[in-house]
């Protein structure tokens, strides 16, 4: 199916917050299609951090200790 010309025309004459709108729609369509949860105001999401974790921790130590050996040489 391809996009006529008519409604090619139709689209480029709606408002602004029509265009809006219909993108709105669309990119929440493709989501859907993809499998792709999006995100809904006020809800409450995982955040990963590395606070509190103490591989994370490591690895930083290490990181830091590698780029203070290659500032020293």
């Amino acid at each position: 199916m391809t996009i006529s010309n008519d409604l090619l025309s139709v689209l480029r004459a709606l408002p602004r917050a029509d265009k809006l709108r219909l993108m709105q729609f669309l990119v929440s369509e493709l989501a859907q299609e993809e499998g792709v949860t999006s995100l809904v105001e006020g809800g409450t999401y995982r955040v990963l951090s590395p606070y509190n974790s103490h591989e994370a921790a490591h690895k930083l130590e290490e990181l830091l200790q590698e780029h203070q050996q290659k500032k020293e040489s």
